[in-house]
């Protein structure tokens, strides 16, 4: 088996107000941004680092059709798969459900945006040309990369069966909140990379979360007030000791913030 099983690889924001989305994310978490030279539509390349390793995840307009009908910005993640056609019936007879059928973009890779079976949408993705061998990983701990993937399933316990049979995620925890189930990390190969459970009865839709790390997370939480995003919760500590904030952008998309220290 391979060192990692479907990770998480891409993060992307889909905003009603690009520019100044790109300009409160990088002012919170840190990140340098750049327009994609050859992307037919404007496309914001968001970096923790220089160079081709440094890339994180990308920032678009919503598109119309998704306002219209009523979508909210948001992220979605990217997980990387072998071979995006051939996952689409194994998901759709799990009871998965595709939006957007399998396409290329052009010179990066071939994508497929899906949602499991309680509703959480995330994307399929292959790149047009795999990394070279022993090519260095970036750190995922590093300020600006992505320390946690979180899902607030339908079901937490029917989600993990559906992960887990799709793409071979693990569990490698589980911790029991009581009323509110349990609390499940996996890990896509070594140690875990998120948790999943069953979403509060206040939130709205099931989603995936991401936590992207900032050094500190008092001096996050003053950055991100400061920059017209709002704290839903926390800070907390969590397991671990690490200190976690989840918030909202000035535009409504949710996110997270993770940091070693307050």
């Amino acid at each position: 088996m391979s060192e990692t099983v479907a990770p998480f690889c891409w993060y992307e924001l889909m905003t009603s107000d690009l520019d100044a989305a790109v300009d409160f994310y990088r002012n919170v978490v840190g990140w340098s941004a750049c327009d994609h030279p050859t992307s037919a539509h404007r496309y914001v390349v968001l970096s923790a680092g220089d160079g081709a390793m440094g890339g994180v995840g990308g920032a678009m307009a919503l598109p119309e059709p998704l306002a219209a009908a009523g979508v909210p910005p948001h992220w979605i993640g990217y997980v990387r798969v072998e071979d995006v056609d051939a996952m689409l019936p194994r998901l759709t007879a799990a009871g998965g459900a595709v939006h957007k059928p399998a396409e290329d973009i052009p010179g990066v890779g071939r994508f497929a945006v899906v949602a499991d079976p309680h509703g959480a949408a995330f994307v399929l993705f292959r790149e047009a040309m795999s990394p070279p061998d022993g090519m260095p990983k970036p750190d995922p701990m590093a300020p600006g990369r992505v320390g946690w993937h979180e899902l607030h399933a339908g079901d937490g316990e029917a989600a993990f069966a559906f992960y887990s049979a799709l793409f071979g995620w693990t569990e490698t925890e589980r911790m029991d909140m009581g009323p509110m189930g349990f609390y499940r990390l996996f890990a896509t190969g070594g140690q875990a990379v998120g948790g999943m459970m069953t979403r509060m009865p206040q939130t709205p839709r099931p989603f995936w979360a991401f936590y992207f790390n900032v050094e500190a997370i008092d001096a996050a939480i003053e950055r991100l007030t400061a920059a017209g995003g709002g704290v839903v919760h926390g800070p907390m500590e969590v397991p671990g000791g690490a200190w976690i904030v989840q918030a909202i952008d000035p535009q409504g998309a949710f996110f997270a913030l993770v940091a070693p220290k307050r």
